[in-house]
């Protein structure tokens, strides 16, 4: 597996399908960049992981693709390490980026398959990040490398029905060698319960809560507008707004918060870890995802929403297809990018506790009976039953879809999988930063 923009095992859908493959009996090698204090080689969960200096963060065209040489220099040298020392059979890239194709060609020379894990709609992401639409050719080099990909891939992997309609659109890929494998959050996580955060819940106000990247494309800045006409437009003062991680935007929204005098209103917490960001979360009345519609955030699926579902939270969203089909009656949808009707559906919820109530309990009840982790394991090992026929690897059965009547024990929902043990209380990386760990995750843990 081939890894460019976070390291492992914090890229939770990329740590999610590498101990999936590991516990079905593949042996998987990761190779990616490392963060602090990690080391160049180890084994993680039965996952091989080898690990090369991150480069610096990149800003700006020039410094992407410094970012970019560096790294698939980096990754083909692990990689012929890893061919020397013990072979394989797969390549599997993560992108973006969706260079790692040309690595991919030179390993096809020698008879190796080549699997193309779809996170990110990278040329849809570059138009939404600049609203002048960027740089023409950049735009044309993402899309053609997109169609590299998949052209080059014995089988496309995709996070939703909206990114396989675009590889089987743009890239003509036959509708067979794609294979939907959405993010989710793993059963036994919606079991174990979370104490809310007492200072926050003490404030004796709604409590409105959002976890996420916060680049410009992220809609961050429609939230902050949204709780200034709450505040002066509606006359709420009864409301107080927690803003939980990071992106290369923060400084522009505090800057914003600060203009709009919206301080004693909103609080940016900065990246929050582990168990800490599950009880702020726990803590909010309301959760809330303020992406604006665009080509990228039409398509998809913002890892937010579950993480919202999961603790049976009520969603205030922009109406975006992904959001709908994750969702589902879960969310309350404002006409996208319309502030002001965010505002007042905010409104509306904030005087409603039964509605947050019962919407809070069909989302919860969506992840555990549909979009759990557990219910993407069977379509994963699909990809490389077809990609690895020979292989004689067992399947493991998604859990049943649906919950009896009479409510069972917690453990009768829970699917037996064999391999290493994945209960968030158990697993050494529950002190990582869940919601830098990516959904479209945010890929992110925030979108796709």
């Amino acid at each position: 597996m081939l890894l460019e923009n976070l390291p492992f095992p914090q890229d939770l859908r990329v740590r999610r399908e590498a101990y999936a493959l590991a516990s079905a009996g593949y042996l998987v090698t990761v190779i990616c960049p490392s963060a602090k204090g990690q080391p160049s080689h180890e084994i993680v969960n039965g996952v091989a992981v080898y690990r090369y200096p991150a480069a610096p963060q990149a800003h700006g065209l020039a410094s992407y693709l410094w970012e970019y040489a560096y790294s698939m220099s980096a990754s083909f040298c692990l990689s012929l390490v890893v061919f020397f020392r013990g072979g394989f059979d797969v390549i599997h890239a993560h992108n973006p980026p969706d260079t790692f194709v040309f690595i991919a060609m030179f390993y096809k020379l020698f008879g190796k398959r080549f699997v193309y894990d779809h996170h990110d709609l990278s040329p849809e992401m570059y138009l939404a990040r600049f609203r002048s639409g960027g740089r023409p050719f950049v735009h044309r080099a993402l899309v053609m490398l997109e169609k590299l990909s998949c052209w080059f891939a014995e089988q496309v992997i995709v996070t939703n029905e909206s990114y396989r309609k675009v590889a089987m659109g743009r890239a003509r890929v036959p509708e067979e060698r794609i294979t939907i494998v959405r993010n989710g959050i793993e059963l036994s996580r919606t079991m174990v319960p979370v104490e809310p955060d007492q200072e926050l819940r003490q404030r004796g106000k709604t409590i409105i809560g959002y976890v996420g990247v916060m680049g410009v494309q992220d809609g961050v800045d429609y939230l902050l507008r949204a709780l200034n006409y709450l505040r002066r437009g509606l006359g709420r003062n009864d409301f107080y707004c927690v803003i939980i991680g990071f992106g290369d935007a923060l400084e522009d929204l505090k800057a914003l918060a600060r203009e709009l005098a919206l301080q004693d209103h909103v609080c940016f917490t900065g990246p929050i870890f582990g168990e800490k960001l599950r009880q702020l979360l726990a803590a909010a009345d309301i959760c809330v995802d303020s992406s604006p519609a665009n080509p990228y955030t039409d398509r998809s699926t913002m890892f937010k929403i579950m993480e919202y579902m999961s603790l049976g939270k009520p969603i205030v969203a922009f109406d975006l297809p992904e959001h709908r089909f994750t969702a589902g009656a879960a969310a309350v949808y404002v006409t996208p990018n319309d502030e002001r009707a965010f505002a007042r559906s905010l409104a509306k919820l904030m005087d409603d506790p039964d509605r947050r109530k019962a919407l809070g309990a069909t989302g919860s009840g969506r992840i555990k009976t549909q979009l759990a982790w557990e219910y993407s394991i069977p379509n994963l090992l699909s990809v490389y039953k077809a990609v690895l026929p020979a292989a004689g690897i067992f399947e493991i059965a998604a859990p049943r879809a649906e919950v009896p009547e009479k409510a069972a024990a917690p453990e009768a929902m829970q699917p037996v999988l064999p391999g290493p043990e994945l209960d968030a209380r158990k697993d050494p990386l529950a002190s990582q930063p869940s919601h830098v760990l990516s959904e479209a995750e945010e890929s992110t843990a925030f979108s796709a």
